[in-house]
């Protein structure tokens, strides 16, 4: 069976930019599917700004209707900090000989080593890095060797093997963020055409961005 693709993240909110790069990997890879996992409670990141509810139903409506998207709620159901690992761990035992694929970006695979065991998150599944322009791969250190030892530049290798290798893809990178897009809609500016309107409305009906946070 093709690969599942793991896309993470506190989707605060989601927006075309997350949209476009899972829709090129999901191709260029030859992916089964992608998989949206809204995050719950990361303990890398700021305090999400919209609950956990709010976010997921954004999801659901951002990828609504294409083909090979999906949504998975274990992060938001599990009680507790949210890391990685375990999220792995309960996907390697839902699904134990397939492919898994896990998709971050440059930024976030330069900061790997501070991951909570992140050699056994390795071991579970492949890691894909969206790469953005001005990143470059590290050479040195820690993750300069895991790419020695574990890169491939052969989408096959990832239909391969269940997990174990790190491939670096480029994707069209769109300058939107949901930072921004949060900011915009404080300043009672219209973030059409940054996000898909199903999402647009969401944010519009629940207010949940229009006033100031501190994060």
């Amino acid at each position: 069976m093709s690969p599942i693709g793991i896309f993470g993240g506190t989707f605060d909110p989601i927006h075309y930019g997350h949209l476009r790069t899972a829709f090129e990997l999901l191709y260029s890879l030859r992916l089964g599917e992608v998989r949206f996992m809204p995050a719950g409670n990361p303990p890398h990141r700021e305090t999400a700004i919209a609950d956990a509810e709010l976010r997921l139903a954004m999801v659901q409506a951002a990828v609504a209707g294409q083909p090979g998207f999906t949504v998975d709620d274990r992060e938001i159901r599990r009680e507790g900090l949210s890391y990685s690992v375990d999220t792995m761990r309960s996907l390697r035992q839902e699904f134990p000989e397939r492919s898994l694929c896990m998709i971050v970006g440059m930024d976030a695979f330069l900061g790997l080593p501070k991951w909570h065991q992140w050699r056994d998150l390795l071991q579970m599944v492949h890691l894909i890095v969206a790469h953005r322009p001005g990143w470059r791969a590290p050479t040195m250190g820690p993750l300069g060797e895991l790419l020695v030892d574990r890169g491939t530049g052969a989408v096959d290798d990832l239909h391969g093997a269940a997990g174990g290798r790190i491939y670096i893809h480029a994707v069209t990178q769109l300058e939107i963020s949901s930072t921004e897009v949060r900011n915009l809609i404080v300043h009672k500016r219209d973030p059409r055409y940054l996000m898909p309107d199903a999402v647009r409305q969401i944010i519009q009906q629940s207010g949940c961005y229009s006033r100031p946070s501190s994060t």
